[in-house]
C-alpha cells in the first residue's frame, strides 16, 4: 500500500471530503483492490453515515474507480433523478454488500437507502414501485429475512428517522417478526439478536455494543407502536433516571 493509498483509507473514516480530494491528487490508487478490497468497498463500509459519503464516492468514480455492483451506484449516491430513470430495472435488483451494521444480504436496493439513510433515493424507490415490506435473505440458519424498516429502527445517530417513517407512510409491517439477526457480522461487535420484530430490534440499540441514545430509540419506538396499532405508553423514564449521574439524578 502506497502513502496515498493509507491517507485515501484513512479519509474514509468520518467520510472527510478534503482529504478523499487531496489523497486522490497525491496519486492514490483507485481502481485496483487495497489490502484485497476496492477502495469503494473499503468507503461503503465505513461504520460512519452522512451526506458525504456520496460526495467521495463521487470523486473516487470520477477517479476511474469501478463499482463491484454498476446498478446500485443511483442508491449509493441518493441520486433521485437516476433511481427514477432507471426505474424497474433498479427496484427489483438485488444485491450483497458488506454492512457494519443490519446485514445486506440478498437485499433490495431499498433496504440499501434505508441503511444509508437516504431519504431522496428512498422516496424516489418507493414512488418506483419498491416493495417496502421485501425480505432480505436468510442464512442456514433462517435468520435475517428483514424487511427495510429493520435497517432504520436502531441506526447510527438515528440518521434513517425520516426513512423510517416514510416506510411506515407507504405501508411497511411495524409488526413483522424474525427468528433473528446477524447485527455486525464479521465485526467485533457482531452480536446475534432472536425472536425480533422492528419494536423489539429498536429497542436492542440500548444494547452497550449498539450504544444509541434512549432519546432516539424511545422515540422511534413511540413511532413503531402507533404504526402496529398498538397503545403508546407515556414512558416518563427516559432517559432512564438509574442509569443518570448521581449530580444529575
Amino acid at each position: 500500500m502506497t502513502p496515498a493509498q493509507q491517507r485515501l483509507l484513512d479519509a474514509f473514516d468520518g467520510h472527510d471530503v478534503d482529504a478523499v480530494r487531496a489523497a486522490l491528487a497525491d496519486g492514490a490508487e483507485v481502481q485496483g483492490p487495497i489490502d484485497g478490497k476496492l477502495p469503494i468497498e473499503w468507503l461503503t463500509e465505513q461504520y460512519t453515515r452522512s451526506d458525504r459519503l456520496p460526495v467521495c464516492l463521487r470523486m473516487l468514480l470520477d477517479a476511474g474507480a469501478e463499482p463491484p455492483d454498476a446498478v446500485l451506484l443511483p442508491v449509493l449516491l441518493d441520486d433521485a433523478d437516476a433511481i427514477r430513470a432507471a426505474g424497474p430495472t433498479l427496484v427489483s435488483h438485488r444485491t450483497t454488500m458488506v454492512s457494519t451494521f443490519t446485514p445486506l444480504v440478498g437485499v433490495t436496493p431499498l433496504h440499501v437507502a434505508a441503511e444509508y439513510g437516504y431519504l431522496n433515493a428512498a422516496r424516489a424507490l418507493v414512488e418506483c414501485g419498491a416493495d417496502v415490506n421485501a425480505r432480505a435473505a436468510t442464512d442456514e440458519y433462517g435468520l435475517n429475512g428483514h424487511t427495510p424498516l429493520f435497517h432504520t429502527v436502531n441506526a447510527n445517530a438515528n440518521r434513517p428517522e425520516p426513512v423510517m417513517r416514510l416506510l411506515l407512510e407507504s405501508g411497511a409491517d411495524a409488526g413483522v417478526r424474525l427468528a433473528g439477526v446477524t447485527w455486525g457480522k464479521g465485526f467485533e461487535w457482531e452480536t446475534t439478536f432472536f425472536d425480533l420484530t422492528p419494536v423489539s430490534y429498536a429497542q436492542l440499540g440500548l444494547m452497550p455494543q449498539v450504544h444509541r441514545t434512549e432519546a432516539e430509540i424511545y422515540s422511534n419506538l413511540r413511532l413503531l407502536l402507533a404504526a402496529a396499532g398498538r397503545p403508546v405508553p407515556q414512558l416518563p423514564n427516559v432517559p432512564n433516571r438509574y442509569l443518570q449521574p448521581k449530580g444529575r439524578r
